[in-house]
C-alpha cells in the first residue's frame, strides 16, 4: 500500500513538474512560432498556432535592418568582460569573508545584497552624469563597469556560499607547505570550487546578457547589445510582432544554447578531498 502511494506521489510530482515546465516554456515556443509568421498572421484573432504559412522573411528583414552580429559581439564583450572582472574582484572578497571572517562580515554581506533591492532608476541620473563627464556613454567599457557593479553582490554571495563548504583545514595545510596567499587562492581554492565558480559565471553571463534598463539608457548605437537590438522594433508606428519575435529569438538563442550545454556543469556535485 505504501509503495503504491509512493508511486502515485512520484507520478503526481512528475506531472506537476512537466506542467510547470511547459507553462514556463510556452512563451518561448509562441515567440518562436510567431517569428515564422507574417505580420498579419502574428496579430490574427483568434491566434494561429500551427496552421500558417511558414516564412523566413522576418529573419531576413531583421538582418537587413540591423547588424545582428555587431549587437551580438557587443553582448559577448559586455557579458564576458563583466563576468571576468566580477570574478577578479569577487573571488578574493569571498575568500576573505569565508575564511577570515570579521565581526561585521554578515552585516557587510546583507548590505551588499540590499543594494540589489534598490530601484535602478534611483541612481540613473548620477551614473549618467558621471559617464557623460568621463566619456563612458555609449561605450563597451562603461557597460562592462556597470554590469560588474550591479551583479557583484550576487557573485560575492554565491562564491561565499561555495567557499564556506570547503574545509578550512585544506587551506591551512597549503599554508604549512609554504603556499603564498596568491597560490592558495589560485591553485588550491579555485580548482576545488570549479563547479561553484562555473555556476556563478553562467548566472552572471545570463544576467548581463538580459540586462535592458542600463543598456537602453547608457548607449545609443556604438555599444548597443542585443537588448537594444530587440527594443529597436518598438516604434511610434506600433509593434512589429513577427519581426520583434524574430529579433527576440536571435537574441536569446545563444544564451539558451550555452545554458543547455552547461546544465551538467551546473548540477554536478563537488567532491572534496581529504585533509592532508
Amino acid at each position: 500500500m505504501a509503495r503504491a502511494i509512493s508511486s502515485r506521489s512520484r507520478l503526481g510530482y512528475s506531472a506537476l513538474a512537466w506542467g510547470l515546465g511547459m507553462l514556463i516554456f510556452f512563451p518561448i515556443l509562441w515567440t518562436f512560432l510567431t517569428s515564422f509568421k507574417s505580420e498579419a498572421q502574428a496579430i490574427a484573432d483568434p491566434p494561429i498556432f500551427l496552421n500558417f504559412q511558414w516564412t523566413l522573411e522576418n529573419y531576413v528583414a531583421v538582418q537587413e535592418r540591423s547588424d545582428y552580429f555587431k549587437h551580438f559581439y557587443n553582448s559577448v564583450v559586455i557579458a564576458g568582460g563583466s563576468t571576468l572582472l566580477g570574478l577578479i574582484i569577487a573571488v578574493p572578497a569571498a575568500w576573505a569573508m569565508a575564511f577570515v571572517p570579521g565581526k561585521r562580515t554578515k552585516d557587510i554581506l546583507m548590505w551588499m545584497l540590499s543594494t540589489k533591492m534598490m530601484p535602478p532608476v534611483g541612481v540613473l541620473i548620477p551614473i549618467y552624469l558621471i559617464f557623460r563627464s568621463t566619456g563612458l556613454l555609449d561605450t563597451l567599457t562603461g557597460l562592462v563597469i556597470v554590469m560588474t557593479l550591479i551583479n557583484l553582490p550576487i557573485i560575492v554571495w554565491m562564491l561565499y556560499t561555495y567557499f564556506r563548504e570547503i574545509p578550512g583545514e585544506i587551506l591551512e595545510a597549503a599554508r604549512m607547505d609554504g603556499a603564498s596567499l596568491r597560490a592558495e587562492i589560485l591553485y588550491v581554492l579555485t580548482p576545488m570550487a570549479v563547479p561553484g565558480i562555473a555556476s556563478t559565471m553562467l548566472l552572471n553571463v545570463i544576467l548581463a546578457w538580459n540586462e535592458a534598463f542600463w543598456t537602453l539608457n547608457l548607449v545609443a548605437s556604438k555599444a548597443a547589445p542585443l537588448t537594444a537590438f530587440i527594443a529597436s522594433y518598438s516604434s511610434p508606428e506600433g509593434l512589429f510582432y513577427a519581426k520583434l519575435s524574430a529579433a527576440s529569438i536571435m537574441a536569446i538563442a545563444p544564451i539558451l544554447i550555452m545554458g543547455w550545454f552547461s546544465q551538467k556543469q551546473l548540477v554536478r556535485g563537488l567532491t572534496f578531498g581529504a585533509v592532508k
